[in-house]
């Protein structure tokens, strides 16, 4: 049988485990030639990769054991290069364009750096480009750090609105007992809900591998954090001949399923923060637009009240002042009062700068009866 959510998604994200790239050249052309294919079938795909620190540690030649944390960011500094020639190497067979984005903890936590890097990784998407991502290892500190790229993986699903995530590693599926430990156990395929009886299956990290910082543990905790955004979660052996498209078939790998919609997360999200102060006012014909799922572009805004910045969830008023909808602003209130009424192409010459046509996106805007729908 088929997965029809392997089928049906069209985002998604793709993370190779550090195992991987220590397995040399066929595992990655693999991993890159079903990546090739997903995209020929007009799926959006981005690679979150590991390894950087293990290539450059075995650049340095340091010694076996646990890294210091100075340690750690040299050899993320000398491995990372070394990362994004393999990808860039592969891709290059393919005629397939990459492009490097280094994350922090702060990026995906902070609500303007999150934006930002989402409308930079859309970007690149649009312009056929692989995005390939990694955490700053370099400048990442213990205190402020995602701790593993399986969470990485997730918080980039999350911020990109995948709806698939797949974890690719040396794990071939989730087992209702550790298989190293009881050899033979049986595989579960398919999960619709993550409870404690599944948590309680997952063993350590795999010590045994001497590379990576995860295990089926942090895999798990991954697809909680995916499926609260409505993104469902794939668990995977990235050593199969097909790692990726085999997941079509519900015997590979372990499906977790969302806990919720994409469209209910985005909404509850939105929806539930909000700023006091921060409120558009806009005419009837920005309100039909709105009503129709449209952005609100700046010609349509009458006013701006109090004070936001970009990033922020705001409030989005009628006319006469009714509440129609809340929205993530693509400007800052000072910015958005500059362009208000105005159009798209007056925007530049009035601020100094290009950004996009929308003051906010239409993805970003909730309407009042569809968040009350969804709390």
């Amino acid at each position: 049988m088929t997965r029809p959510g392997f089928e049906a998604a069209r985002c998604i994200v793709v993370k190779a485990g550090s195992s991987l790239l220590q397995a040399g050249d066929p595992v990655i052309a693999a991993i890159v030639s079903d990546i090739v294919a997903l995209r020929a079938l007009g799926k959006r795909v981005i690679l979150v990769s590991s390894g950087a620190v293990a290539l450059g540690r075995t650049r340095l030649n340091l010694a076996p054991g646990i890294l210091s944390l100075e340690q750690k960011q040299a050899a993320a500094a000398t491995g990372q290069p070394l990362l994004i020639r393999l990808w860039e190497r592969a891709f290059s067979a393919h005629n397939t364009i990459t492009a490097q984005a280094l994350v922090t903890l702060d990026v995906t936590e902070n609500r303007r750096s999150w934006l930002n890097a989402r409308a930079t990784l859309s970007t690149l998407l649009d312009f056929g480009a692989v995005p390939i991502v990694n955490e700053n290892d370099t400048i990442a500190t213990d205190e402020l750090r995602y701790g593993d790229n399986d969470r990485l993986a997730a918080r980039v699903a999350q911020l990109i609105g995948a709806d698939l995530l797949v974890l690719l590693s040396d794990v071939e599926a989730l087992h209702d007992a550790d298989p190293r430990l009881v050899p033979g156990a049986p595989v579960i395929n398919d999960i619709p809900v993550i409870d404690d009886r599944i948590r309680l299956m997952a063993g350590d990290a795999n010590a045994s591998a001497g590379v990576g910082t995860g295990g089926m543990r942090t895999k798990i905790l991954a697809a909680e954090l995916a499926g609260s955004s409505g993104c469902a979660t794939a668990v995977a052996s990235g050593f199969l001949p097909s790692p990726l498209m085999s997941l079509g078939s519900d015997q590979h790998g372990t499906w977790f399923h969302p806990s919720r919609s994409v469209v209910s997360a985005r909404e509850r999200w939105i929806a539930g923060v909000v700023s006091r102060n921060g409120a558009v006012r806009v005419d009837a014909g920005a309100a039909a637009a709105l009503a129709e799922g449209k952005s609100l572009l700046p010609v349509g805004v009458l006013s701006v009240e109090g004070l936001f910045e970009r990033g922020e969830t705001i409030r989005i008023l009628g006319p006469d002042g009714e509440a129609l909808a809340r929205g993530v602003a693509g400007y800052s209130a000072s910015d958005a009062r500059r362009i208000a009424g105005c159009r798209s192409e007056e925007a530049e010459s009035r601020l100094g700068y290009r950004r996009s046509a929308a003051l906010i996106h239409a993805d970003d805007i909730v309407r009042i009866n569809a968040a009350k729908d969804n709390a």
